[in-house]
């Protein structure tokens, strides 16, 4: 019985890892090649699958979604004999498996290599500057070449990036040195641009404000000039609205006099040919009580008139001329 027993045991283990063999599950976005005898036979897509044990094998399975590979930076000659080092990063897509698998051995390699070569060929035309300026460019150039030899290995490169390049070290230290210039220089010239449209709006505002103070004092002077008109309006029809005679006119001539003879300075004056009329007047006034006016002239003489005409005792004399000529005032020393 025990050998039996043993038998059985060893065809249930047979048939448990035909089963395992026979069903194979392939997750999504997967694909599975299978083998018949060391030949290529069919491939398996996601799902539930059946294959003859111990007669169909699986010879790879491969992951159909987008990859994104980083390769090590690579030494580059560009046009003007400098050497920089590219770091890039492809991003592909196995989109045939049978091909990915028999077309190429290791698809990853053979894309590292061809992106180094490609790269080479593209910077080897360029000098540093447009090397530094044109990622666009050289990431074009090499999707361009790297989809066109990748279609028959079942690849496709969807992008392709430069991650760094970076140049020699004297080389950056140069590149520093040079940016450092262009910011100083911008400085200065946004700062003298900055200092010239200062000047400028202070220039603008001065000038606005010598505008504005101009205008104010010509509107004060207006208003000053018109409120002195009006005040002499004021006065003259004030004083044509009294009627006043002419003896009220010759006494404010007279009081007058001493205004027109004030400070010690005033050694020459004009007196008005007007005030002779205004003493004719008061010299008719007071006709009557005196015979003139002591210290007057009214002939046009002057100097002499009345009782005070020798100066100093009461009369005014080089005061007087009622003709309007120069007078000359003289003082006369104190007696001690």
């Amino acid at each position: 019985m025990q050998p039996i027993i043993i038998v059985l045991i060893i065809l249930v283990v047979l048939v448990f890892i035909a089963l395992i063999k026979t069903i194979q599950v392939i997750p999504q976005a997967s694909a599975a090649i299978v083998e018949r005898f060391g030949r290529y036979t069919r491939t398996l897509n996601a799902g539930l699958n059946i294959v003859v044990p111990f007669i169909d094998s699986i010879r790879n399975r491969i992951d159909l979604r987008e990859q994104v590979v980083p390769f090590p930076p690579q030494p580059v000659i560009t046009q003007d004999n400098l050497v920089v080092n590219i770091d890039t990063v492809i991003y592909y897509q196995v989109t045939d498996a049978r091909a990915a698998t028999y077309e190429v051995a290791s698809y990853i390699q053979a894309i590292e290599q061809l992106t180094v070569t490609t790269l080479r060929n593209i910077i080897g035309g360029m000098d540093l500057e447009r090397t530094l300026t044109s990622r666009e460019e050289i990431n074009a150039a090499l999707r361009g070449v790297l989809d066109e030899a990748t279609g028959k290995w079942g690849i496709r490169v969807n992008r392709v990036e430069l991650k760094a390049i970076e140049p020699p070290t004297s080389i950056q230290d140069s590149m520093e040195k040079q940016m450092r210039a262009d910011r100083d220089k911008r400085a200065a010239i946004l700062t003298a641009e900055g200092i010239r449209q200062s000047q400028i709006l202070t220039a603008e505002g001065e000038k606005q404000s010598a505008i504005l103070r101009a205008e104010g004092e010509a509107k004060a002077a207006a208003l000053k000039a018109e409120g002195e008109a009006q005040a002499v309006r004021t006065v003259f029809e004030a004083i044509h609205a009294g009627d006043p005679d002419q003896k009220l006119l010759s006494y404010q001539y007279l009081q007058m006099l001493p205004k027109i003879a004030e400070g010690d300075a005033n050694k020459l004056w004009i007196v008005p040919s007007e005030i002779g009329d205004a003493l004719k007047g008061l010299s008719g006034a007071f006709g009557n009580l005196g015979g003139g006016v002591p210290g007057f002239d009214t002939s046009g003489n002057g100097g002499n008139g009345g009782n005070g005409g020798n100066g100093g005792n009461g009369g005014a004399p080089g005061v007087v001329n009622p003709r309007g000529a120069a007078v000359e005032r003289r003082e006369e020393p104190p007696v001690h």
